[in-house]
C-alpha cells in the first residue's frame, strides 16, 4: 500500500500536481473521461487510487462521471472529476443537481480553446462564466485559479475544503499553460496539511433534517449507510428533503443555497498584490497570463514606471473588497485574459466608473509576452 501523501520535492506537471492534491486531501473516489488537457489528471488517480484504497472508474462520458462524483460523495467519500470545457457542457445539469442537494465535490477543468471542440491542445481562460453560470437557476459556485505548479496542488486540497465546509461544487480552473507545465513542487508533511471536513448531524436520526441549516447556513450531512434516512431531490424541498412547491419552500431555499457563500465570501476569497501600493496602473491578471504579468510588472518598474499586478486566485466569489484595496491609487486599469473579455465585466462592476477599465485580450492558445502586454497597455492608455 502506498502512502497517500508522498511528502518532498519533485519535479513534476500541474495535472500531475493536481492530482496529489487531491490525494493529500482525502480524495478516494474519481470518475472520469479522457479529454485534452486534464486527461494526465485521470491517468493519475488511475494509477495512484487504487494504491491506496481508492477507486478510480474511467466512465462512459463526462454525464455519467459527474453523476457518480454526486452519488460517490453521498455516500461519504471524498470525490472528485477533471475534464476541459466540452465536457463541463456536458456536465452542467449535474452540477446544478450537486448545488440542489447541497454536495460536496470537486471538478478541476484544464481550459482549452473554444468554442465547440476548439483548440484541444492550446491554452485558453474562456470557461470562466461557464463555472459562475454553467446551469441555470440562482446559485453560487466556488472556482479557484492556479498560477503554478505549486498552486494546482495547494488549491485542489483548499478547494476540497471549501466545498466540505460550504456543501457546493468548488472548481479548480487551470488553463492548458498551468496544466501541462512542469516546475517545482513541495509536497509538505501530511500533519501539515490543513483538513476540513464535512460537518456531521449530531442529533439522533429520528430528530434530524438534513437540510436544516445551522447558523453558518451549511446544514450537517450524514452519508447513506449511518442510520440517517432522508430524501435528496433536485426538486424544491423542504428541510426534511421532500418535493415542495410551493412560494414558501423555494424562498426558504434558494436564497440560503445563494447566501451560504455570499455572506461567508470573506472566508472564500483570496488574491495577491504584487507593486499595487503606489500603483498608477493596475494590471489584472490570473493563471498563467498572470506569469507573464508578473515579469512586465518588474521589467516596467525597472523602467520606472507605476505598475502593479492584482492576481485573482479566487475568482467565484470574486475578490471585490481586494480589488477595490489594489485600486485605490490607481488612475487606469487594464484586464488582460486568455479570452475575448470575461472576467473584465466584473472588474468593471467593482471599479464602477471611477478609472478607465481596459480590456487586453487574447484567443490564440498562447500568453501575451510581457514586451506585448506593455505595449498594449502603452496604446491603450496614452
Amino acid at each position: 500500500m502506498q502512502k497517500a501523501v508522498l511528502t518532498g520535492e519533485r519535479f513534476t506537471q500541474g495535472d500531475i500536481a493536481a492530482a496529489e492534491g487531491a490525494l493529500a486531501a482525502g480524495c478516494r473516489f474519481f470518475a472520469g473521461y479522457p479529454i485534452t488537457p486534464a486527461t494526465e489528471i485521470a491517468e493519475r488517480m488511475a494509477y495512484r487510487l487504487p494504491r491506496i484504497g481508492g477507486r478510480y472508474i474511467q466512465m462512459e462520458d463526462e454525464i455519467a462521471s459527474c453523476t457518480a462524483v454526486v452519488g460517490a460523495s453521498y455516500a461519504g467519500v471524498k470525490s472528485m472529476t477533471a475534464t476541459s470545457g466540452p465536457g463541463v457542457s456536458l456536465m452542467n445539469e449535474t452540477i446544478g443537481l450537486a448545488v440542489m442537494t447541497e454536495t460536496p465535490m470537486v471538478l478541476v477543468n484544464v481550459m482549452r480553446g473554444g468554442p465547440s471542440t476548439g483548440q484541444p491542445t492550446e491554452a485558453s481562460q474562456s470557461d470562466i462564466m461557464q463555472a459562475k453560470w454553467g446551469s441555470h437557476g440562482d446559485y453560487e459556485i466556488i472556482a479557484l485559479i492556479p498560477s503554478s505548479v505549486q498552486e494546482m496542488f495547494d488549491l485542489t486540497i483548499q478547494a476540497f475544503n471549501l466545498s466540505e465546509r460550504f456543501r457546493v461544487p468548488a472548481f479548480v480552473l487551470a488553463d492548458e499553460i498551468i496544466g501541462h507545465m512542469r516546475e517545482r513542487l513541495v509536497i509538505p508533511p501530511e500533519d501539515e496539511i490543513e483538513i476540513v471536513n464535512r460537518k456531521k448531524p449530531t442529533v439522533p436520526p429520528e430528530e434530524y433534517l438534513p437540510f436544516k441549516a445551522e447558523e453558518d447556513l451549511v446544514p450537517p450531512m450524514a452519508t447513506f449507510g449511518e442510520g440517517y434516512h432522508f430524501y435528496a431531490t433536485g426538486l424544491t424541498h423542504d428541510e426534511r428533503g421532500y418535493p415542495v412547491m410551493d412560494e414558501e419552500a423555494q424562498l426558504a431555499l434558494v436564497p440560503r443555497l445563494c447566501d451560504k457563500i455570499r455572506k461567508n465570501a470573506d472566508k472564500i476569497t483570496r488574491a495577491e498584490n504584487t507593486e499595487t501600493e503606489d500603483a498608477e496602473i493596475l494590471l489584472v491578471a490570473y493563471g498563467g497570463e498572470a506569469r507573464t504579468a508578473l515579469r512586465a510588472v518588474k521589467d516596467a518598474r525597472a523602467n520606472g514606471i507605476k505598475i502593479g499586478l492584482f492576481r485573482p486566485i479566487s475568482v467565484w466569489p470574486f475578490p471585490k473588497e481586494q480589488l477595490k484595496e489594489a485600486a485605490a491609487n490607481a488612475q487606469h486599469v487594464v484586464v488582460a485574459e486568455l479570452n475575448y473579455g470575461q472576467l473584465v465585466g466584473e472588474v468593471e462592476r467593482v471599479i464602477r466608473n471611477e478609472v478607465p477599465v481596459h480590456l487586453i485580450p487574447r484567443v490564440c492558445g498562447t500568453p501575451h509576452t510581457p514586451d506585448e502586454l506593455m505595449k498594449e497597455i502603452r496604446r491603450r492608455i496614452n
